[in-house]
């Protein structure tokens, strides 16, 4: 409270940043050291994704309805899936509906419940159970009409028209057509005109085979996966059970009853959605350095199934999705994968891209994600360029109209999501800053997903990844007051002090990496200092000349009246540089045991010299890249500044980050008109280049992987600085650095 308020007023706190009495404080070692309740809720989720397979998911009532149909493939008249129908026997809801018992939705509660009306009518079985779903029916039908469009299960118009035609031969007292109804069969008549050509590809129709009339299935039998199942559908391949008695249907559908214990899915498997999913969402809670093994497995898991036309939800399949395939893209490419942006191709005509080839509708989410993956392009990848252009324009669209609700699914803060991708662009998008959003957007187990029927992903969505994420950012946040004691308040214009911190500790937030945001604040500190004071019109270049000299060691005739004048200040000022340096070596030396007295010199020399010549902006970043690597133990010598693909990563780098401080300072003179849409054409293009860099693996590059992407931490903290105005700035630093997660 009492720091909000403070923040709230523009009267930011002051960080003492040489305190060495906090740094040192008994309080740190409790705060790196996570609690027994973190170690705990580690071994939980290490469980959890150490026992992934084909995708842990909810059983749906509708699925499996239609799996309690079949009848025996040898004659004998009784059910082939006995345990099915005790399923749905088992899982009728109080109120006689069946369906996700902590959520009610309409379609969703009628579709089930009118199919497993069905499956116990076909079977002349526990009539009072019928009479309550029924009832159940009755009661809510009209409530169709009330509910949102686009949280209608997937297949819905198709579906549940059939569903009507089968109760009313079963002589089952259904609703009359209301208005709804109608809207429904006219859904459905739009849909069935594109049937003819499910005969030849394979598209999403096979996964709604049930509610089709007229079906050639010699021809669709060519079409049918790897698993036996159409398009991983329980309901669709067990109506075409029904119809062909085709073993690899009955295999696939044994395999599934078994596996969860007569109820089935709604889809299955789901192996490549649950993998994909997982990994995002533990890198965007800010917890995925606990389980990076696991991650590891994760991905090379998603790389073994990618293919050049992308991916679904599951492996193996003939069918591709733009939703799974942006994201396992973005994944693969973030992680060092060479993976194509081709694979859009297919969902792209005349620069409108969709959620399934052949289709002409799109989702919030598919959108989402499409645009999340276009910010990880490299230079002249022109599909990605096209793809980021469209979903932007949509996602700010529909966002403009209150319409982010997806058919996919009922998340806590969809809306939430699009908006932070869509002012914060993710080049400017630091991780602790997302993640602090993110803990208030992700909705742990009340996050819905939307297929056939409403189901739920417990390893992508819980409240254990959602308390252990909490936990976390508060253990971490609370070492930041630690780090440099946050703790006096005042009204000082100059806040770049703690503005410096912030871009540290939102960037390399681990606490075991206090010593790397201390050292890359103290860097910023120490050269805006020397930057000031000998931006004095009464020094000279001569000056600038004399300190780097005595940096270096070498003699000076100190004749000039201005710098003896201003000595004893200059001399505080060496002081504090060589001071700082020699702490820098000396917390390098305890924590890795390596001397980096010379690396350090060596670095702050190279920018010494150029500063002295006016260009000390030039090359700042690349003196703060230095120092972050040197601190983390990554620089063994100064041979690493000769090694060709470092010295690439430094010329893009101080270049990208140049044309960030001239773009920064034109706003701030008022010479350019601030536009948050974009920077410039240029920049963009740079920030590409590092991005390629940084992610690719070039022919003979044996450079360390964490020596290059803090090349990318740093570039985008420059972003930051320059894409948004000091208001905000003091907004997000209210949040990050001071708002406890609740």
């Amino acid at each position: 409270g009492e720091y909000y308020d403070v923040l709230q007023k523009n009267r930011l706190p002051l960080i003492n940043l040489f305190d060495d009495n906090l740094t040192n404080n008994d309080d740190t070692q409790k705060i790196v050291h996570p609690s027994d309740e973190i170690t705990q809720l580690v071994d939980i989720i290490k469980a959890m994704l150490g026992s992934m397979d084909d995708g842990e998911i909810s059983v749906s009532a509708y699925d499996t309805a239609w799996v309690a149909l079949v009848q025996d493939v040898n004659g004998s008249g009784r059910p082939q899936f006995p345990s099915s129908l005790d399923w749905i026997v088992n899982n009728q809801l109080p109120d006689g509906s069946w369906g996700d018992p902590f959520i009610f939705s309409a379609h969703d509660r009628i579709m089930n419940t009118l199919a497993c009306i069905i499956a116990l009518t076909s079977w002349s079985t526990h009539p009072s159970k019928c009479q309550q779903g029924l009832t159940f029916l009755k009661e809510n039908i009209s409530k169709l009409e009330d509910e949102d469009v686009e949280h209608m299960p997937i297949g819905f118009e198709v579906a549940f028209p059939s569903l009507i035609n089968m109760a009313r031969m079963l002589k089952l007292e259904v609703p009359k057509d209301t208005p709804a109804m109608k809207e429904i069969y006219a859904r459905r008549n739009l849909k069935l005109t594109k049937q003819e050509i499910m005969h030849k590809v394979p598209t999403t129709l096979l996964h709604s085979l049930e509610g089709m009339p007229d079906l050639e299935w010699e021809k669709l039998l060519q079409l049918q996966c790897q698993d036996g199942s159409f398009l991983f559908s329980p309901s669709s391949t067990a109506f075409a059970l029904m119809q062909t008695k085709d073993e690899k249907c009955l295999q696939y559908l044994t395999n599934i009853v078994t596996k969860f214990n007569g109820g089935v899915p709604n889809v299955y498997p789901v192996d490549l959605f649950e993998h994909i999913w997982v990994v995002d969402c533990l890198q965007r809670l800010g917890i995925a350095r606990y389980f990076k093994p696991e991650i590891k497995d994760c991905v090379e898991y998603i790389y073994r199934y990618w293919t050049n036309d992308g991916i679904c939800w599951a492996k193996n399949s003939n069918v591709q999705d733009i939703d799974d395939t942006a994201m396992g893209f973005r994944i693969l490419r973030m992680h060092g994968y060479e993976v194509m942006p081709d694979v859009f191709r297919q969902f792209e005509k005349d620069g409108t891209f969709v959620c399934f080839a052949g289709q002409s509708t799109q989702a919030t989410t598919g959108m989402f994600n499409l645009y999340r993956a276009s910010q990880v392009r490299f230079p002249r990848e022109k599909i990605l360029d096209d793809a980021k252009k469209f979903s932007y324009n949509y996602l700010k669209e529909n966002r403009s109209k209150n319409k982010l609700l997806d058919k996919w699914i009922m998340a806590k803060d969809l809306p939430g999501e699009v908006g932070y991708a869509l002012t914060i662009p993710w080049y400017a998008s630091l991780p602790r800053l997302e993640t602090r959003y993110y803990l208030e957007q992700y909705g742990g187990d009340d996050d819905v997903w939307i297929g056939k029927t409403l189901y739920r992903m417990h390893k992508v969505s819980n409240n254990v990844y959602l308390r252990m994420a909490k936990l976390d950012y508060n253990n971490c946040q609370a070492l930041w007051y630690v780090d440099f004691g946050i703790k006096q308040f005042g009204t000082r214009d100059d806040t770049r002090l703690l503005v410096a911190y912030y871009l540290a500790a939102a960037s390399i937030y681990e606490p075991e990496r206090s010593k790397e945001r201390e050292s890359w604040t103290k860097t910023t500190i120490l050269v805006d200092t020397i930057s000031e004071f000998f931006d004095s019109p009464q020094l000279s270049k001569e000056d600038r000349r004399a300190f780097v000299d005595e940096f270096r060691d070498k003699s000076t005739s100190r004749k000039h009246s201005m710098l003896q004048r201003n000595e004893e200040s200059w001399h505080e000022v060496m002081v504090a540089l060589q001071g700082t340096l020699l702490e820098l070596a000396s917390n390098a030396l305890l924590v890795h045991n390596q001397d980096t007295c010379l690396q350090f010199h060596h670095a702050w020399e190279m920018w010494l010299m150029r500063w002295q010549d006016g260009e000390g902006v030039a090359v700042l970043a690349e003196l703060i890249v230095q120092t972050i690597n040197i601190t983390a133990g990554r620089w063994v010598s100064v041979e690493l500044f000769a090694h060709p693909q470092y010295q690439r990563l430094s010329t893009v780098t101080n270049n990208l980050c140049m044309e960030l401080v001239k773009f920064h300072n034109s706003k701030e003179n008022g010479t350019t008109r601030c536009d948050n849409r974009s920077t410039s054409t240029t920049i963009d293009s740079k920030m590409q280049e590092l991005l390629q860099l940084v992610l690719s693996d070039a022919p003979h590059d044996d450079l360390d992987r964490d020596v290059k992407h803090t090349f990318l931490t740093v570039a985008k903290t420059f972003y930051y600085k320059a894409y948004f105005d000091p208001n905000t700035i003091n907004v997000h630093i209210s949040k990050t650095l001071f708002e406890v997660v609740t």
